[in-house]
């Protein structure tokens, strides 16, 4: 009897992860939309020029956080999960403190590093002098985090992203109201100081600068919460610990050891997806200010591609993400209990969910382009709208190299997402040079090149996928069957959204009311024909009451399983 509780609650963890990672793509698209939302006032206040400032510094934040922090939940979730899974429970606590100490003395070096050198990085490898002032202030932001991925990373270990998702709400609240309130404020500052020294983007450069702050600030907030819930839990935590009588307790140096060799290859996939942004935007520059182009030219341009197409884009890339996140410890119990079939199941529930979300995005930016970026930023102008329909494409290749670096760090081939991202890396930055120089595309040589990039990582990482696990892609109901339905509901959603705008015309309504058709066209359709099995409803959270509505509505085709 004692066994087959052990084996359920193993179940649990094995296959809960459609539900956990539903609830932190739930947690995820709500912080994205607040990042879009708080972008409006935010662009409003910086100007392009700002915004490409707010960008470039960004960027280089990024890069530094990958160093210091982005592997770590992946690690973090990946060892505690391998110990979880056969009881270990004392073993997967100290892996917890030891991640802990490391994220501390790395985030520290790191932070002093960016801190110190913001002057060099930001005049010399950006040529965007003005950008010295955000890389400043998001500098302490880099331990903060680092500490809070440790933190995230031992919860997903314990198979619930409940805390993961709690936190980043709040983070991106706090951030959104101090971003504003920061910008606004400094911007002000800057432009009078400007005025004075005879510098006209000294207003932009600090109010990027204040943007930034909201940024720290709201980690902070994210991390004050964590600590919260693991203090609630302590006791738990204790006793679960005192419970466990396994042999063998792992030494910190051993346990470091693993750390590393673990997070080493995620952070050179992570850090590879992070340096393809940050040279883009530095050959961008390099190549815009050899053509002839002045600082505030491509710098405008750089801000609509950061401030105006990045964060609609990565809405929906968003939830990827947070399935990606939680499926590599899912994934990793379920290769340790050497069950070939359930593999199989995990991989192509993910890759279709993945798709299933990708593809209608794609379609609804590639209809919605313009009248997205008129409702959002009040922009009509072409770039910005072209921009996203090139774009729109990215959603879909993005979202499928995030889950297939997932799946395979789940399947212990933790070094191939790393080796593939460097290889498409090549190939995309000699796209980028050949789209700047020889067919002189300006700023859409920035998407172009990233389609490139993506494309390349789909094909390896499916490759590698396919020969060290033999999954093949059910092309029929992972491809086919999204595509019909998002082709329908791209159809309707332009007729509706034409259809009001000569009716009644405004910004809000007929974009609104047609995103609100899409959804509901796309939603009956995808349940119609096939592409959601009752099993995969039954996944989600309140996965059985979804159903029965389901049911009732007679949505649900006759079952094929």
């Amino acid at each position: 009897m004692g066994d087959t509780q052990a084996n359920q609650r193993k179940k649990t963890r094995g296959e809960d992860y459609i539900a956990q990672g539903s609830i932190l793509a739930v947690a995820v698209v709500i912080t994205k939309i607040i990042g879009v939302v708080y972008r409006i006032p935010l662009t409003n206040i910086l100007g392009d020029e700002g915004n490409g400032f707010y960008g470039y510094a960004y960027q280089v934040y990024a890069i530094a956080l990958m160093l210091s922090s982005l592997s770590l939940p992946t690690a973090v979730s990946k060892l505690v999960s391998v110990r979880m899974a056969v009881g270990q429970r004392r073993n997967a606590f100290r892996v917890f403190l030891c991640s802990l100490i490391f994220a501390v003395s790395v985030g520290i070096i790191i932070s002093l590093a960016i801190f110190l050198g913001a002057g060099a990085i930001s005049e010399h490898m950006m040529k965007a002098p003005f950008s010295v002032y955000a890389l400043k202030v998001l500098s302490p932001g880099l331990l903060i985090v680092a500490v809070m991925a440790v933190l995230r990373g031992y919860f997903q270990g314990l198979g619930t992203m409940v805390p993961t998702a709690v936190s980043q709400i709040i983070e991106q609240i706090i951030n959104a109201v101090v971003s504003i309130a920061g910008a606004s404020v400094l911007f002000g500052m800057g432009s009078r100081a400007g005025e004075k020294a005879g510098e006209e983007l000294l207003g932009p450069a600090y109010g990027a600068a204040g943007g930034t702050l909201g940024t720290v600030i709201g980690a902070a907030a994210g991390l004050l919460f964590l600590l919260f819930v693991l203090w609630i839990f302590k006791g738990g935590i204790r006793r679960q610990i005192q419970r466990d009588h396994t042999k063998g307790k792992e030494s910190y140096s051993h346990i470091l050891k693993i750390l590393v060799m673990t997070a080493i290859p995620v952070i050179f996939s992570t850090a590879i997806y992070n340096i393809n942004q940050i040279l883009d935007l530095t050959v961008f520059n390099h190549i815009m200010d050899a053509q002839g182009f002045t600082e505030s030219e491509y710098m405008a341009l750089q801000g609509i591609y950061t401030g105006k197409y990045d964060p609609l884009i990565n809405v929906p890339m968003s939830i990827p993400y947070a399935l990606s996140t939680s499926i590599v410890p899912a994934l990793t119990t379920v290769v340790m209990a050497r069950n070939r079939k359930k593999t199989h199941y995990q991989i192509d529930q993910t890759l279709r969910l993945t798709t299933i979300i990708t593809l209608p995005s794609c379609v609804g930016f590639l209809v919605l382009a313009s009248p997205l970026m008129v409702l959002l930023y009040n922009d009509a102008g072409k770039v910005p709208a072209q921009l996203l329909m090139l774009g729109s494409v990215v959603i879909i290749l993005y979202g499928w190299s995030t889950i297939t670096n997932a799946v395979l760090q789940g399947l212990n081939y933790l070094s191939s997402p790393a080796k593939n991202a460097a290889a498409a890396l090549v190939v995309h930055l000699g796209a980028l040079v050949l789209m700047l120089t020889v067919f002189k595309l300006n700023v859409y040589a920035l998407v172009g090149s990233n389609i490139v990039f993506a494309v390349i990582m789909c094909v390896l990482n499916q490759r590698k996928i396919r020969q060290v696990c033999g999954f093949r892609i059910n092309i029929r109901r992972t491809f086919v069957k999204p595509l019909i339905a998002s082709a329908i509901m791209g159809v309707i959603t332009y007729a509706v959204h034409f259809g009001l705008h000569r009716l009644i015309g405004g910004r809000v309504i007929p974009t609104v009311l047609a995103i609100i058709v899409a959804v509901i066209v796309y939603g009956v359709l995808i349940l119609k024909l096939g592409a959601l099995s009752e099993k995969d409803i039954q996944a989600l959270p309140m996965g059985t009451r979804i159903l029965r509505g389901c049911q009732a509505l007679k949505l649900m085709p006759p079952s094929e399983e």
